[in-house]
């Protein structure tokens, strides 16, 4: 067989069509290789029971335990049927339960003194810790022939202990990997003889096959070294490669000007820009200066002042005779960029109009609900240069919109926009058009080489002069009652003192989504067999519920997306002039809202947020010179992993602590954007997180290969293993960042 097919071979024709199919639905594996790139998660060594005393709530578990009692419980006047069963481990004590029809065969088998390997999800009942109809395999079977083959089984072995899901646990993925395993002989090995041998790597295949079925300690170790290298060695030479690529490309430079709209613009601003913008401001000019286009990231905390440098670098581009657009994710954050840009601007925002400056330029705003004929005018100034500053949404792709002279864009919050997106918009101009990323979200060095390894970064960590400090505090709505009454009486003292305050709640709940619980309500068991967690609280049930009671004859407003455009303005407006107290609101108010006398605002159901999001959310109160704060409201039990999450994101301000803790909590597919590369993370052992060495030593060698061999000409399995992982999506997405 062909060296690279047989890692192509569909899982289907191996494992048989039922198996394979859980697996491309529910763990995104296809393919021989994808099974053998899925590694185990850890190792149970045989007779050692892993401590039941540390199970996380809300995960998957796989344990090693004993039956110490089992019984039938009868409940619904002696129509339904439950068999409990208690595990022991010396450490710490674990339920089980099992309903209906399911009681019969594990009450045959599960006696007490019996060993098995349980998994299923840990939930927690009446104040203890249960799996509800956990799979299991009995590991002391009653057969003596049986009980041999199952000691040589697990005797004295390292077990490995796949990441698994409901619809198929950890020992059916192992036996699954050793179908597959004869296949690891066939693995291309990426890395170049010399770069191996000198850093003392095992060969790949026998990675693999130590990875999966290690022998001793030092086997699981040899391998993770080797795959971990591999992981970031091969990510670190396509981003190598793109950088490469870039600096192959033309761009027109954009220098400063004396005395242009720069200089008008620096002249009447009446503050000062803090070290850090000024800083970054001359790494963004310098680059701006060069013929190949910049691609830098500007990332700074909620507050820390990006539009403004942002700002400075677009007028550059016009004094330069280019044109500059800003990207903004929805029409609400492209509205409220519109006017505080043309705020900022004053006279130097209407050029060409009846008391412009005769140095100014045209700010336009495009969206995809403003009125035809405002949309034409915008177009038309567009196309012919009148408009030097362009902000909008989406609607900038669109092939109607034509640029006189593209010269920079500007996205704001990345990770928001598709690939296809920023494509699209960098497609507008002559040449490629100089690029600069936003972002709010602080991301750890290593994310950055990794996730954004083809931009430059730039950071601004101090925050401008007169912003607030917010204080942020846990509110256990179930435990304690009491404490979501006084903070809704904090909202109520804050709008005494003239002040106004945000309420964030999950969902909107609108009919369209009412519709769509109660039909998935009619599949749910008897509550007795799921105790089903509520739905997420919604904007209009909740602003209904403050209206009537807690903050009764305060002005209590909505926003959420599915609002008509001009009534989500007309309801920022207002919210920004002081006309509403409180204003009720989902996520829309995430990135980019700015109203400096908003000091108080109250999260529901804050641990359906991440912590990254919480974080943003958090950042929209203490934007004045009053203090902020921020209620994060929860009904999760306080030995949950959500709770530790919130009591985190209380504990500290530091955007860059929380990145890391909330990198931590998500591991690493979603940072690597699964959702916008449209590609499978190709992280499965490297933390990006834990490993930064493995990292840097891994970008260092990238660096030196690709500037000898730009197109690997000489490293044809590397060339293979790139193609196969950084498919075309992959490689585009890496190209955008």
């Amino acid at each position: 067989m062909d060296r690279v097919s047989s890692f192509d071979e569909p899982l289907k024709k191996l494992l048989g069509g039922a198996t394979a199919k859980v697996m491309a639905e529910h763990l995104d594996l296809h393919t021989v290789g994808d099974l053998l790139h899925h590694y185990p998660r850890r190792y149970e060594e045989r007779g050692k029971l892993t401590a039941l005393a540390d199970l996380p709530l809300d995960e998957h578990v796989t344990v090693v335990a004993q039956v110490a009692d089992a019984r039938i419980l009868m409940f619904n006047n002696g129509r339904g049927k439950r068999l409990e069963v208690t595990l022991t481990d010396g450490s710490g004590r674990l339920q089980l339960v099992f309903f209906g029809h399911g009681v019969h065969k594990p009450h045959k088998e599960l006696l007490p003194g019996r060993q098995a390997m349980f998994a299923g999800k840990v939930s927690v009942f009446n104040r203890k810790m249960q799996l509800a109809h956990p799979t299991y395999q009995l590991l002391d079977a009653s057969d003596a022939d049986e009980a041999t083959e199952a000691v040589d089984a697990f005797a004295g072995r390292l077990l490995p202990i796949y990441p698994a899901c409901k619809q198929l646990d950890s020992w059916r993925i192992a036996k699954a990997v050793d179908a597959v395993l004869p296949s690891a002989q066939d693995a291309v090995d990426p890395l170049p003889a010399s770069l191996r041998e000198g850093r003392g790597f095992t060969p790949l295949p026998e990675a693999l096959l130590k990875v999966h079925r290690p022998q001793t300690k030092a086997d699981v170790e040899d391998a993770k070294a080797r795959l971990k290298w591999d992981e970031a060695f091969v990510l670190q030479v396509a981003l190598a490669r793109r950088r490469y690529a870039d600096t192959q490309l033309p761009a027109v430079a954009r220098r400063p000007v004396t005395d242009g709209l720069l200089d008008a613009f620096d002249a009447k601003l009446p503050f000062t820009l803090t070290e850090g913008q000024q800083k970054v401001s001359k790494e963004i000019f310098d680059d701006l200066a060069t013929e190949h286009p910049m691609h830098r990231l500007l990332q700074g905390e909620v507050g820390s002042g990006k539009t403004m440098v942002a700002l400075r670098a677009m007028l550059t581009v016009v004094d330069a005779g280019g044109q500059a657009a800003m990207l903004a994710p929805t029409e609400v954050l492209a509205q409220q960029h519109h006017r505080s840009i043309t705020e900022m601007m004053g006279e130097l925002a209407e050029g060409g109009m009846l008391g412009g400056s005769d140095r100014g330029t045209k700010v336009v705003l495009l969206t995809g609900s403003m009125g035809m004929a405002a949309r034409r005018q915008a177009l038309l100034d567009l196309v012919t240069g009148e408009a030097g500053i362009v902000i909008g949404t989406h609607a900038l792709i669109e092939d109607k919109v034509q640029f006189h002279d593209l010269g920079l864009v500007v996205v704001d919050e990345q990770h928001r926009f598709g690939v296809e997106q920023r494509d699209a918009l960098r497609s507008k101009g002559k040449q490629p058009p100089h690029l600069l990323v936003m972002t709010a979200t602080p991301i750890p060095r290593t994310v950055a080489m990794t996730v954004f390894g083809d931009l430059e970064t730039s950071v601004l960590d101090q925050l401008p002069a007169g912003r607030s400090p917010i204080a942020s505090h846990v509110v256990p709505a179930k435990d304690k009652p009491h404490f979501l009454a006084r903070a809704w009486e904090r909202v109520r003292e804050e709008v005494e003192n003239g002040h106004q305050a945000y309420v964030v709640c999950p969902r909107i709940g609108d009919d369209a989504e009412e519709a769509e619980g109660k039909k998935g309500k009619a599949k749910k068991q008897a509550p007795e067999e799921d105790p089903e967690k509520r739905p997420p609280l919604a904007v209009l049930e909740i602003a209904d519920e403050l209206r009537k009671g807690a903050l009764a004859g305060l002005t209590v407003e909505v926003l959420h997306g599915r609002m008509h455009p001009d009534e989500k303005d007309d309801v920022m407006r207002r919210f920004a002039a002081g006309d509403v107290d409180v204003l009720v609101a989902t996520t829309v108010i995430e990135v980019g809202v700015n109203v400096p006398n908003a000091t108080a605002m109250v999260i529901m159901d804050a641990d359906r947020f991440g912590v990254s999001q919480l974080h943003q959310l958090r950042g929209r109160v203490g934007r004045g010179s009053a203090p902020g704060l921020c209620l994060l409201v929860s009904e999760a039990h306080e030995a949950s992993p959500a709770r530790a999450r919130l009591s985190a994101v209380a504990a500290t301000l530091d955007g860059f602590e929380l990145s890391r803790i909330d990198l931590e909590q998500r591991r690493e597919g979603d940072v690597l954007g699964q959702a916008q590369s449209g590609v499978r993370s190709s992280l499965r052992m490297l933390t990006v997180i834990d490993d930064e060495e493995v990292i840097a030593a891994a970008r260092e060698e990238a660096v030196a290969i690709v500037a000898a061999d730009p197109e690997l000409e000489h490293l044809p399995e590397l060339r293979t293993v790139l193609a196969a992982l950084l498919d075309k999506d992959r490689e585009e997405y890496l190209d955008k960042g």
